[in-house]
């Protein structure tokens, strides 16, 4: 194991920050997945990490190494690409140990408990015989995941190792990544553009956008506690319902009613702030087929069923459009005319330009 410590670390190309100065510390035998959308940078500062990518400026050290301008391999570390890396004309078994017979060091019998360990957890017996270059995508990348783990390095990269094969492969592939992440204490950074490999593998996520780590936790704290309005978009299935909002003040307090609230519903600690956001996940959006006393009123526009065999509901509210899931036995309609409550625990109070949550609460 080793801990990863990156020390304002930047990467330019020409006009362009792709990586712009991180200082971001790993712990040691965790597993964090970089998480963001396409052209984020998350891809770019694992190469720097692996090697692959020279820093325009900054350093990395793996505990108090520093390895900032060693090559890949001085680096005694493990990377699994997009595209399975496998030698083809070899067995998988041949595959996997292949680099274990560079390192005199390693007995046969411990080399050939490794190749073992490693074939069992990946599922990989019935095709530990068989030449790679007959076995479909999703089993040739698990050679791959194979052999980065038998070597036993102190550090394994994963560049969106299951973005490239078919559906069932991609299942198998995060169960059986899931069980090597509990068996192996090793450091791990995965890198991924998929909420749900991250939330199923991650210790912690550190969230990315535009060249910088906008937040990082433990997985439900990212998803629960979002920092910004990125992370309340970009983490879920749909993302948040943003509903901007004018405070009104009477009598010092700060007020907001419609369309959310049907009555005058306060709000502490804006600090001066008249415009503002309210974010809510569509899980927390409460829907009933008869009015209470903290509903409104709104109009099913879609009724679609979702991952989880949940219905999302597309809601109007006045010129408001919210999303809202149910479970499917209070699944309704279109055109049924449903009554709405957020919750004023689930809801969360965004600066209107920065998109920076603030520091107030909904108290109702």
């Amino acid at each position: 194991m080793a801990e990863i410590r990156l020390d304002k670390l930047r990467k330019d190309f020409g006009t362009v920050v792709a990586v712009n100065d991180i200082t971001l510390t790993f712990p040691e035998g965790t597993v964090t997945c970089l998480l963001g959308p396409s052209g984020c940078g998350k891809t770019t500062l694992m190469r720097m990490i692996g090697g692959l990518d020279t820093p325009t400026s900054g350093d990395i050290y793996f505990d108090s190494d520093r390895v900032t301008d060693l090559t890949p391999s001085e680096r005694n570390i493990g990377m699994v690409f997009q595209y399975p890396v496998v030698y083809r004309g070899m067995s998988a078994y041949r595959n996997i140990e292949l680099p274990l017979l560079e390192d005199k060091s390693i007995s046969r019998t411990e080399r050939k408990a490794r190749v073992e360990s490693v074939i069992d957890t990946l599922d990989l017996g019935r095709s530990a015989n068989t030449d790679v270059s007959k076995l479909d995508n999703g089993t040739r990348q698990k050679v791959a995941v194979a052999r980065a783990v038998a070597r036993q390095p102190r550090i394994i990269l994963f560049d969106e190792p299951i973005t490239n094969v078919d559906i069932a492969s991609k299942v198998q592939l995060k169960r059986v990544l899931k069980r090597l992440v509990k068996q192996h204490n090793q450091t791990i950074i995965y890198v991924t553009h998929d909420q749900t490999e991250a939330m199923t593998l991650a210790d912690e996520i550190a969230l990315m956008r535009d060249g910088v780590i906008v937040q990082r936790g433990a997985p439900r704290e990212v998803y629960d506690q979002p920092n910004d309005r990125f992370g309340g978009w970009f983490l879920g299935n749909p993302g948040m319902n943003f509903i901007e909002y004018r405070v009104r003040r009477d009598d010092g307090n700060a007020l907001l009613t419609e369309p959310l609230f049907n009555k005058p519903t306060r709000v502490d600690g804006l600090n001066g702030h008249t415009e503002v956001v309210l974010g809510i996940r569509p899980e927390h959006v409460h829907v009933y087929p008869t009015p209470t006393q903290d509903t409104v009123e709104a109009k099913v526009v879609r009724s679609a069923l979702v991952v989880g065999g949940q219905h999302l509901l597309t809601l109007q509210i006045g010129d408001l459009t919210l999303k809202a899931k149910v479970q499917p036995e209070d699944g309704y309609d279109k055109a049924t005319t449903v009554y709405v409550a957020c919750p004023i625990d689930y809801v969360f109070v965004f600066e209107r330009e920065s998109g920076q949550r603030l520091a107030a609460s909904v108290t109702g």
